[in-house]
């Protein structure tokens, strides 16, 4: 079986035997951008049933079909942690979801906190960035990206089984915080450029669930503080280890 070097997310069912439509946009991709042809191969996945091997059975830059023959990998989901964020600048925050994305993040929770200096996004170009990196580093899935919220708010419906990892440049040891903790269900919070106010950081560091850790002695940028975080936490309870 030939494998494909290009990935591509379909919203239809995947199984050997398959045929799956091409709406027009995905149709340019391949066979105008990419320049596939009939017989060429590509990986499909849907975020449900694994990738699959496809091949190009009709090409056009209007349409197209592909022909699933057999699963290259089955459904590999990530561990159940979330992103929690406060937006910055649009290239940053599209970075920061891309990277959640391909670090294995869940689901990708935009908020509102206090000091955040953006308080407009577009939830679909988030959600598309995410895509577009599931299919660039070879994940099955793709984590959903939500509205924007507030701070407060997300909080007051909190599931107290869901441990926070949130991040004060106030302190330091994320290693002992989270070697001494136990749980499989997480959320990273990620506080804006101009950090947590003095009542959020008090309001969090009363929670029972929430885990105040430092990134270390330099305060990073967000974007930066995002992507240091989820290793951090890959590395101590993720599947990273």
């Amino acid at each position: 079986m030939v494998q494909a070097k290009v990935r591509l997310f379909v919203d239809h069912p995947l199984t050997e035997g398959q045929t799956v439509p091409l709406n027009k946009d995905q149709s340019n991709y391949l066979f105008a951008v990419m320049r596939l042809k009939e017989g060429a191969f590509v990986a499909l996945f849907n975020g449900v049933d694994g990738e699959y091997q496809a091949e190009v059975t009709a090409a056009n830059k209007r349409g197209g079909t592909l022909l699933c023959h057999a699963q290259s990998k089955p459904l590999q989901m990530p561990p159940d942690l979330w992103l929690i964020f406060a937006p910055i600048k649009k290239a940053r925050t599209d970075f920061i979801v891309e990277k959640a994305a391909e670090m294995g993040a869940a689901k990708i929770l935009p908020v509102s906190t206090d000091f955040t200096n953006s308080e407009r996004i577009r939830q679909d170009r988030l959600q598309a960035h995410a895509l577009e990196a599931a299919e660039q580093c070879g994940g099955t899935y793709v984590p959903e990206v939500t509205e924007l919220q507030k701070l407060d708010a997300l909080l007051a419906g909190w599931d107290e089984n869901r441990q926070i990892m949130f991040c004060d440049e106030a302190l330091v040891g994320a290693a002992e915080v989270l070697g001494a903790a136990s749980g499989d269900k997480w959320a990273i919070l990620i506080g804006p450029e101009g950090g947590f106010s003095e009542a959020e950081r008090s309001k969090l560091h009363a929670l029972p669930y929430a885990h105040p850790v430092s990134l270390g002695p330099r305060i990073l940028r967000a974007d930066t503080a995002a992507v240091a975080a989820l290793t951090v936490w890959q590395q101590h309870l993720g599947d990273w280890q």
